[in-house]
């Protein structure tokens, strides 16, 4: 499972990993600390405040060159672009600082990152796992009405699977960023999933928008998103050209965060 959806919302498990993970860390740190004059709980916001502002601004300088283009994309942290490492990184040294600092913090703080970590790692892992899966033998069809699938596709090249729907406004908004990179990227296949609509819907939205994309297929039950784990759109998702998952991307991209996601996958 790749999101999680409460009503019209869908929220990414990795996103509620995090959350859960911090909450453990600031329950078990108060509780470890009864009596004792801690606040665990600040410690962790402050961790993850930096964390998130240094983990863009690691990315941001890693691909400035991607983002020049396009010089306000920096602020919009919608396109998922973070440096993991940097910001876990930056958590820690936080952590260490306050721990330093404040003596009467580093039992808790120890035990209650210890906690959120061992939950955020579980998740991670099955998360992991999932991502290894094998490639979806779905029933597509092209906007010709003929019949293909995603290993068919691939030609044995690296892939990218964008799911998408014409109502989705993010979808649109991404989708010039991936007409791009499919025209530049010739060592890697790309695919345009729609999702449960007609093919005269999709050829009338792509016309209108003036965008010439190759392998735009119908999914018109929606069935890679359910096989995949994803109710949100849109979702990206990247193979080897062995056919196994080994990234994922819930909601648009940008070209650095594209950038980012094919420099992994080659």
């Amino acid at each position: 499972m790749l999101s999680f959806n409460l009503g019209p919302i869908s929220f990414p498990i990795m996103l509620l990993a995090v959350l859960a993970a911090l909450l453990v860390a600031a329950g078990v740190g108060r509780l470890v600390g009864r009596g004792q004059r801690s606040d665990v709980g600040n410690v962790v916001i402050d961790m993850l405040l930096t964390a998130v502002l240094v983990a863009r601004v690691v990315f941001v300088g890693t691909w400035f060159d991607v983002y020049r283009e396009a010089p306000w994309s920096m602020l919009d942290i919608r396109d998922g672009g973070f440096s993991a490492w940097a910001g876990l990184l930056a958590a820690l040294l936080v952590a260490l600082w306050r721990g330093w600092r404040q003596p009467v913090l580093r039992r808790p703080l120890a035990l209650g990152l210890a906690a959120g970590a061992l939950v955020w790692g579980g998740v991670f892992g099955a998360i992991r796992m999932m991502e290894n899966a094998a490639m979806p033998q779905v029933p597509l069809e092209t906007l010709a009405g003929e019949r293909t699938n995603l290993s068919a596709l691939a030609q044995g090249r690296p892939l990218v699977v964008n799911l998408w729907a014409t109502w989705c406004g993010p979808c649109r908004r991404e989708m010039p960023v991936l007409a791009a990179a499919q025209k530049a990227e010739s060592g890697v296949s790309f695919v345009f999933a729609n999702q449960g609509e007609s093919r005269e819907t999709a050829q009338r939205y792509l016309s209108g928008a003036g965008l010439e994309l190759a392998n735009v297929v119908i999914d018109s039950g929606g069935r890679i998103g359910r096989e995949v784990g994803s109710g949100s759109l849109p979702t990206t998702l990247f193979y080897a050209a062995g056919g196994r998952l080994v990234g994922t991307h819930l909601g648009a991209l940008s070209a650095a965060s594209l950038a980012s996601e094919l420099a992994r996958l080659r």
